[in-house]
């Protein structure tokens, strides 16, 4: 009967036949020889697999053992289950000249913690099976190569040829070497970079066309700088844009030899300064444009904000009547007249908005459109800052389910609703302050309660002003509830009147807040 003689050998536990000589008829199942061996019958083995495992990996453990050799593919077959749960054994090691099987193949998949392998030789296929689950493959078969591509990089063994991530080339090929790289090209999985000795067309291009028919990409041929003509790098950069799709590339590089003689070198340099300083004095000259620009708007706006509060001041004991403006309503008594002496000033003049601890605090017109103030302010002047204005669809007497009040976004600056953002910042909306947003017409004082903040790509889905059923409205206020970037615990119902707050941050994107009236 067989048994199963198993020793240490430094971090290695070897597994092999003990069959060479007589064994003591007293040794049925297993009996410690020495120190480093023990053996076993392969009825005990059998019949106790779970004991045995849990002696091996108490073994391995205690000795710090990381690595299993197995004498042939037989004993693997049969012992490898045994080392499944073993978590110090991570790498294998099959010593016979035999081709791994199938069934080994996928009790190595099967195992839990090995993952790397060492045998003669592996089907292609089983290699791949090993590689999608991360186990790395050492073979000990050699293949027999005349050609320079193969020997150059001694691809003499197959899991060489599979894991090789860079290769070296020397041009012009012969055919024994275009056919060892097609064959290179087929097995190989992880190459990544190929270097060349010289420019040659016909054989950069058979390399490009190789890589992708069998499916490599993201490979860079790097060819040396010092060997091509000035024509060859138009040449080659034509042919980066039809590789390109193919995630295939080609570019030039240069040794360091040849960078430090080249006569060109400060020349690069020098052209590298020149090209920092102009793009230091490009930037510095947007820099001070744009921060003389937001000076003078600040100034201008400060400007207006003066000559509101004088006219404001003003009429401060002499309350305009409806009779005496552009008012032509007799429904509604004006409340505010410290808004209605602006209508002199302009009138398009419907409200007043403050939003705490930021600079908003304007007065709000309405155009018959919503272009008009994107581009004129509160004089009707043209101003790329345009003014604080309310949606053309809404109305100042009987306010909609939801008023919409636009602003330019002067980041900079922080004119308009360029601090409008701040919102956002915890340390902002945790003060219950923050939270009330105050909008005046000229016929109420009202105050409103943020319930949502956020950011969106830019949509209209959040512009709406009035809404079929109460159903509909409650699903808007849901939308935007759910975008919030934290929840007010604020509730809206369908008697309820919402304030939007709206103006862009990017080209493509919209910054939002809305707040409910607060009665």
């Amino acid at each position: 009967m067989k048994k199963v003689l198993i020793s240490i050998d430094n971090n290695n536990l070897k597994l092999s036949y003990k069959n060479h000589r007589k064994m003591r008829e007293d040794l049925i199942n297993t009996n410690i020889i020495s120190d480093n061996e023990l053996i076993f019958g392969i009825d005990y083995l059998q019949n106790n697999q779970k004991i045995v495992s849990l002696f091996l990996k108490e073994l391995c453990e205690m000795k710090h053992l990381t690595n299993v050799i197995f004498d042939n593919n037989e004993l693997t077959s049969f012992l490898l289950p045994f080392f499944k749960t073993i978590s110090v054994i991570t790498s294998l090691e099959i010593k016979n000249d035999e081709t791994i099987t199938y069934a080994i193949c996928e009790q190595i998949i099967d195992s839990k913690y090995i993952n790397k392998i060492n045998c003669y030789n592996i089907p292609s296929f089983m290699l791949e099976m090993l590689d999608q689950e991360y186990i790395e493959v050492e073979t000990r078969s050699e293949f027999f190569y005349i050609s320079n591509f193969m020997q150059e990089n001694n691809l003499v063994q197959y899991s060489k040829i599979y894991y090789k991530t860079n290769v070296r080339i020397s041009l012009p090929m012969n055919e024994e070497d275009r056919t060892d790289f097609t064959t290179f090209s087929k097995i190989n999985r992880y190459l990544k970079n190929i270097r060349v000795n010289a420019f040659h067309s016909e054989d950069i291009s058979f390399l490009l066309k190789s890589l992708k028919e069998n499916h490599l990409k993201n490979v860079i041929i790097q060819i040396p700088g010092h060997t091509i003509e000035l024509e060859e790098v138009e040449y080659l950069k034509e042919l980066n844009k039809t590789w390109k799709k193919a995630h295939l590339k080609c570019s030039l590089s240069y040794s360091d030899d040849y960078i430090k003689d080249n006569i060109f070198k400060q020349l690069i340099i020098n052209t590298i300064k020149i090209c920092g300083i102009i793009t230091f004095i490009i930037i510095g000259s947007i820099m001070a444009f744009v921060g003389t620009r937001n000076y003078f708007a600040e100034r201008k706006i400060d400007s207006i904000q003066e000559n509101v509060d004088k006219i404001i001041n003003d009429n401060k004991n002499n309350p305009i009547q409806s009779g005496s403006t552009n008012i032509t309503t007799d429904k509604y008594e004006i409340k505010n007249h410290y808004i209605a002496s602006l209508l002199t000033l302009n009138p398009d003049t419907v409200g007043w908005l403050k939003v705490n601890d930021t600079k908003i605090d304007y007065p709000v017109v309405q155009a018959t459109d919503n272009d008009y103030y994107l581009k004129n302010n509160l004089y009707k002047q043209s101003d790329i800052n345009g003014w604080i204005y309310m949606d053309y669809r809404n109305d100042d007497q009987e306010l909609k389910k939801n008023t919409i009040i636009y602003g330019h976004n002067m980041y900079y600056s922080g004119i308009m609703f360029g601090t409008l953002h701040k919102t956002a910042n915890k340390s902002w909306y945790s003060k219950e302050e923050n939270l009330i947003i105050s909008f005046n017409t000229l016929y109420e004082t009202m105050n409103w309660r943020i319930f949502s903040i956020y950011k969106v790509n830019k949509t209209s889905d959040y512009i709406k002003t009035e809404f079929a059923t109460d159903e509909d409205f409650l699903e808007y206020i849901k939308l935007i509830k759910d975008r919030s970037i934290t929840d007010f615990q604020t509730e809206i119902t369908k008697d309820d009147k919402v304030l939007t707050l709206s103006t862009c941050t990017g080209d493509n994107q919209r910054f939002v807040v809305h707040a409910k009236l607060i009665k």
